[in-house]
Parts: C-alpha cells; sequence; structure tokens
C-alpha cells in the first residue's frame, strides 16, 4: 500500500489515553504497559530508533511497567557486524535499561529471533492446519512477473500476488514439500482488512489497492523459503507471547497494521494498541538518511554530546508536554518519565534541528561541572592530552574546565583553550596579526611597561589605573594585554586569564611580547 494511498485516510480523530482524566487527587493509572523496543542490527542505533526505544521505555515507567529488548535479526544478509553490540551499548549510555531482553533474560526467552525458529514454525503449522496460510511454490521468476504487471496496471499496486498455490489442495501441497521442493508459506489474507484504532491518529481504514478488474491478494509471506520467519509473522507472535500491550513504532509501519491485526485474529489472539509516531526530518523537510553515520548515538557521543542532552532532545521530536507554571524544556530522563502522556504526541513530522540540542548540550554539562564529575574532567584530560605536544598535568586540565567550562558547548571545545597551557604565545596568528594592524606598536609597548613589575602582591586594576592615568585609552590597554597573554584570542577576561597563567607566567609573557613588539 503506498504512503500516499493510507496518509489520506489519517483524518484526525479525538485521541485516545492510557491515563484516565486528572481528578483533584492526581493521575490515575490504567494497568502497567508492557512495551518492547525490537530493532534490526542492521546498523547502529540512529535518532530514529533511539526515540522509538525511549517513548516505549517512557509509557513503561511511566504507568510502573516493563521495557523489554527483542533483536529482530531474521535477515541475515542485512546484519552489520558490531551492530548487536552497538544496539546495547547504546541504550545503556542513554540509561535506558531493559526489563527483559539479551545478556539479562527473562520469563519469555530467547530475546533474539533467530533462536525462536522452532516457536515459529509451531505456530506456522497452526496456520497451515486452521486454513490461514498455505505453502507457495512459485518461482523467483514467476512472482518478478507478477510484481512487474502489477505495476504496469492503472493505478499500479504492490499487491501482485494471483494465489496460485493457494488453489493446491493441501495432499498436493504436503507432496510438493516431501519431494523438497522449494516454498514459502504465505498468509490467506481477507478481502477486506478490519478497521483499527491507533492511540495517535484515531480509527484508521487502510486497505490495499485491488484491481477491479485483474484481482490479486495482498498474501504476505510468513515463512521464508530459508525457514526464517518474515518480520511481519515474527513481530506478532512474539509481542503476543511476550504480553506486550502497546506498540510505540515509526509511522512507516501503518500501512503494515492491518496485516499484522489481520494475523492476530487468525489464531484468536487480542492485538496490542498501536500507537504511530511520525517521521523525523532536517531542517529541509527531507527524511534523515541513516546510512550517512551522522544520526548514530555513536557518532553523537564522540562529537562530545552527553546522553541526557541527546536524550531530552530526542524526547521531544512528537511529543509536547503540557506547559506548567515553570515548565522547561530542560528534563533528565526521571523527569520525562514523570512527565509523559500519550495524550501529548504530536502527529507532524519532526524535525531535526541540532541547534536544540547544543542549547541542551551546554546546560548539562555546565552541571557536570558545577558538580566536578569525574567522567566530564577524565574526558577533557584525555583530549588535552592528545591534542598538547607537551605534558600536561591532570590538575592544570581540571584548572582549565573550571574556568572555560562556562564557554563550551561539548567538552570537546576544551582542545581550543589549549593554547592557556603552553609555555609560550604564538604571536603569529590569525587573530595576532590582525592585533598588530590596529595599535601602533609603540603603543603597545608603552602600555606593556607599566606591566612588567607584576607579582603575586600587585593588583592589576591598580597597575591598569596607573595605565589610564598616563594617558591610555582602556580599551587599548585591554587589547594589548591580551596580545601579550595569549596572542589576542577572544573569549576570557583578563583578570582570569593572569589568575589562570599565573603572575610568573604572565610576566614573562609580557616581557616576550615587548621584545618580539621591538
Amino acid at each position: 500500500m503506498s504512503s500516499r494511498l493510507y496518509s489520506t485516510l489519517l483524518k484526525p480523530k479525538k485521541k485516545l489515553t492510557l491515563l484516565s482524566k486528572k481528578t483533584t487527587s492526581g493521575t490515575t493509572l490504567t494497568k502497567p504497559a508492557r512495551t518492547r523496543f525490537a530493532p534490526s542490527p542492521t546498523g547502529f542505533l540512529h535518532l530514529g530508533s533511539l526515540r522509538t526505544a525511549l517513548y516505549n521505555y517512557l509509557l513503561a515507567k511511566r504507568t510502573g511497567g516493563d521495557f523489554l529488548l527483542r533483536l529482530e535479526d531474521t535477515d541475515q544478509k542485512r546484519l552489520v557486524k558490531g551492530a548487536e553490540q552497538n544496539i546495547y551499548d547504546s541504550l545503556k549510555w542513554c540509561g535506558l535499561k531493559w526489563d527483559e531482553g539479551p545478556i539479562i533474560g527473562g520469563p519469555h526467552e530467547p530475546y533474539r529471533q533467530s533462536d525462536r525458529s522452532q516457536i515459529y514454525q509451531q505456530y506456522t503449522d497452526r496456520l497451515l492446519e486452521s486454513g490461514h496460510a498455505y505453502r507457495c511454490f512459485c518461482s523467483k521468476e514467476r512472482l518478478d512477473g507478477l510484481r512487474e504487471s502489477a505495476q504496469r496496471l492503472t493505478p499500479p499496486t504492490t499487491v501482485s500476488y494471483d494465489r496460485n498455490c493457494g488453489n493446491l489442495s493441501r495432499e498436493q501441497s504436503d507432496l510438493k514439500a516431501s519431494n523438497g521442493e522449494e516454498f514459502t508459506v504465505r498468509f490467506k489474507s481477507e478481502n477486506h482488512y478490519p478497521k483499527f484504532t491507533d492511540l495517535l491518529h484515531g480509527s484508521l481504514d487502510l486497505q490495499p489497492q485491488i484491481h477491479k478488474d485483474d484481482i490479486r491478494y495482498d498474501d504476505y509471506v510468513l515463512m521464508k523459503s530459508d525457514n526464517l520467519p518474515t518480520y511481519h509473522f515474527a513481530n506478532v507472535i512474539d509481542d503476543h507471547l511476550m504480553q506486550i500491550t502497546h506498540v510505540i513504532r515509526g509511522e512507516e509501519w501503518l500501512p503494515s497494521t492491518p496485516k499484522h491485526i489481520a494475523l492476530y485474529r487468525a489464531f484468536g489472539w487480542n492485538e496490542p494498541e498501536f500507537i504511530h509516531i511520525p517521521l523525523l526530518t532536517s531542517t529541509k523537510d527531507k527524511k534523515l538518511s541513516k546510512r550517512s553515520g551522522d544520526i548514530d548515538v555513536t557518532n553523537y557521543a564522540k562529537r562530545g554530546i552527553l546522553p541526557e542532552a541527546l536524550i531530552n532532545f530526542v524526547a521531544l521530536f512528537g511529543w509536547a508536554p503540557k506547559k506548567t507554571d515553570g515548565n522547561s524544556e530542560i528534563m533528565n530522563l526521571q523527569e520525562l518519565v514523570k512527565a509523559f502522556e500519550i495524550d501529548d504526541l504530536t502527529k507532524g513530522n519532526a524535525k531535526v534541528d541540532e541547534k536544540k540540542l547544543f542549547f541542551f548540550n551546554k546546560h548539562y554539562l555546565q552541571q557536570r561541572i558545577a558538580r566536578e564529575d569525574v567522567e566530564i574532567f577524565e574526558k577533557g584530560y584525555e583530549l588535552l592530552k592528545e591534542e598538547s605536544r607537551s605534558e600536561i598535568s591532570k590538575v592544570r586540565s581540571d584548572e582549565l574546565l573550571k574556568l572555560v567550562g562556562h564557554n563550551l558547548t561539548t567538552v570537546n571545545e576544551i582542545v581550543n583553550y589549549n593554547y592557556l597551557l603552553s609555555d609560550s604565545v604564538d604571536y603569529q596568528t590569525e587573530h595576532a596579526v590582525k592585533f598588530l594592524t590596529t595599535i601602533p606598536k609603540e603603543t603597545s609597548i608603552s602600555i606593556l611597561s607599566h606591566f612588567t613589575t607584576l607579582t603575586i602582591d600587585t593588583d592589576i586594576s591598580n597597575l591598569i589605573a596607573e595605565c589610564v592615568n598616563a594617558g591610555n585609552n582602556k580599551k587599548d590597554i585591554f587589547q594589548v594585554l591580551r596580545f601579550a597573554l595569549i596572542g589576542s584570542i577572544p573569549g576570557l577576561k583578563i583578570p582570569e586569564l593572569i589568575q589562570f597563567l599565573g603572575v610568573e607566567s604572565a610576566q614573562k609573557r609580557i616581557v616576550d611580547s615587548i621584545k618580539f613588539l621591538e
């Protein structure tokens, strides 16, 4: 079914809520939700998947329920080396701890679909016995031909199968299978899918596009010829057996939802509640590319983004918490859990603007620096050591981070202040060269001569006052001192610079700058 077709059916409806209406005694929750995050290890965890995981986590924790992790790894050809471990590491880094899943186990293990083949075979047999499924022995060439002919119809359709093998008797099908003929197993779909309710989009009636003169059937594959299940089959079986109550996933899965509901009902099961969240787009309204690597969680971590900032950023992609007194968009994970409600989810595509991410990161970074977070100070030290040509002490590294922390958006930017740890000043930088064109050398030397007597007991403000009384412009004084101390690099205040450098180093730099200017 095309996205164009189903999108026209997404008419605004009154949204349902998991939470009851608020009363004077507060919010009363319904029974705990069991949610799951079921990624395919076909790539590293990216922003879209992180948001899906986060919303499922928030809903589970908001209602006192459980958050499960399950690996959907049945598409063996597309598996990426290291992707599974990356999923584990990224979720842990973000603080999203699963209650059941790989590594920790649980009552519904295994939680890796490739380890559940016998389970899927059992339920395949049930559908074959009940007549809700049948074996398909059609060759790839025949199926390709059917798909091509379906595309030539007016209008074209992705529903292409003609149910050729659905007309085989069970005896004929069993004989072909016993003779070793390769087959898949298809679901025998009804002519009309049932309506369903999405907690975000409301009541939906999504039907496959069937040509009135060339009838095809939406008999999708359940089990592939390699005896592995398709996503459509495995996720329904697993969600039922793992007692999932709510499925939060991307809007791209909306067209598949009627297939899944039909499968639930073929087994006589109740389907979970569905919540399909909007796509993530760039600021130019283009769908984010998963393949570029720029939106991988790992990449953000390498760029110095903190997990609490990334989680805060991602939470607002399609969720607008209610405004209250003192309300702020800045929320840690515990605050997000407390505030999360399905009613506050939004339908429009969510634009990913990293300006907001850096705003959050600066806030959380300053919090960490203020409480002298060991991890941040260690990270700053490691970065400075990698960048520096000379030996750097941990003490000086920590002092530098405290000094410039209010200017940093990410801890990675600490290397931009490496010059403060150098024993000498580079007077040939762009900033320094520009300074040399603004104030005559004679004036600079005259100003600097007032500061050559700088000692530990000297009040720098007194020396500046003396220099002003000698007829010098205060603005020029600060510019000249900045040139002498750090080569005119803007940012820090002169008293802060002298305090950090130390009087001895500051005086040496002043003397060296005079020699350079002479």
